[in-house]
This record gives structure tokens, sequence and C-alpha cells, in this order.
């Protein structure tokens, strides 16, 4: 899909959240982080790329705004652990940045965008598995949008969006893509299985 296309289909799609929403649900997260793991002393926040990996970092940053300490953030890449890989072309490698102090007997929270049918966080859970063996593992995600084909459930949820699977939900932030939205849209003819 060209640059037109994807301008034509994001214009098509309807925002369900803007900039000021993503902060406030992301300021959210972060205090049911602190308060569920009774501080942030212990928590790793791994995003998965791309747009994970920008979610964690201001999740993080948040983080450490309300606890005035020092939080770990890094990155997940699971390319390699994804059972779709012979079903599409190949995928440039992301990088997997753990922070210096591991994370073994550490709380880790998986951070992604869009909580679809539960695959990514398999992918993840098991790349996870080779880096170290966490005490607990937890999911935050800034859209779940339904339709699991794993038992897999995030632990923190921006926003619960229902959808059809004839809809996308294309999530831009401005690290990738110059403005922070969420947008809803239908599903082109003939594509495959997104978001």
């Amino acid at each position: 899909m060209d640059k037109q296309d994807t301008n034509a289909q994001a214009s098509a799609a309807r925002p369900v959240l803007e900039g000021p929403d993503i902060a406030r649900v992301l300021t959210r997260i972060a205090h049911e982080i602190v308060e569920r793991a009774k501080g942030a002393d212990d928590v790793v926040l791994l995003g998965i790329p791309t747009r994970g990996v920008f979610l964690a970092q201001r999740l993080a940053a948040k983080l450490e705004q309300i606890t005035e300490c020092k939080v770990h953030c890094g990155s997940l890449d699971i390319t390699m652990y994804r059972d779709d890989l012979r079903m599409h072309p190949p995928r440039a490698l992301a990088r997997t940045e753990i922070p210096g102090d591991g994370i073994d007997g550490r709380l880790v929270v998986l951070v992604d965008d869009v909580l679809f049918s539960g695959r990514t966080i398999r992918a993840a859970l098991d790349a996870l598995n080779d880096i170290g063996r966490p005490r607990a593992v937890q999911l935050a995600v800034l859209v779940d949008r339904g339709h699991r084909e794993l038992p897999i459930r995030a632990d923190y949820v921006g926003k619960n969006l229902p959808t059809s699977l004839r809809e996308t939900v294309k999530v831009q932030l401005a690290e990738e893509d110059g403005r922070d939205t969420v947008l809803l849209g239908a599903q082109p003819a003939g594509s495959g299985r997104q978001h």
C-alpha cells in the first residue's frame, strides 16, 4: 500500500482518541501500575515495536513523575517469534533493548498499541522467556479491540473499543507519524487482517 492509499484510508477513518485523550489514558495507566505494584522500584517497561516502544517511553516518564524514581524502559522485538512469518513478506528486525539490570525477579509490563487476536503478546511472552525470568508479567495496551484468538487479556487498557472484523484500528503517534490519534475505519477490500 503506498503513502497516497494510506492517507486516503486515514482520511476515511474517524478518530476515537486524540492527543489529549491519549495523554490522559497514559496518565491513568501509570497511576494504576503504581497502585498495583505499590510503587515502581522493580518495574521494567518493555515496548513492542514500533508504537509500543514510544508508549512505553511515555509511560516511563509518567511513572517517574509520579514516583520520583528512575523507571527502567526498553523494547522487545518479537519478529522471529511470530507464528505468521511464512504468511507475510519478510520484515526488518527491530531492536530488543533490555535495561542493564535485566528482568530477572522484576515486574515486567509489556506495552503495545492495540490488543487484537493476542498472537503478538504470545510471541512477546516467548521472546521474554529467552531473555530472563521476571517475577511477574503484565500487559498494558492503548486500545483493546476484542476478537481474541488466544486466552490473553490486558491488565491495563487505555480504551476498550468494540469493533467488527471489517474495521481497522490505526494508532498514530507523534514520534512515528507526526501526530497522536487513534483512528477507526473500514478495512480496504482484499486486504489482510490488521490491527
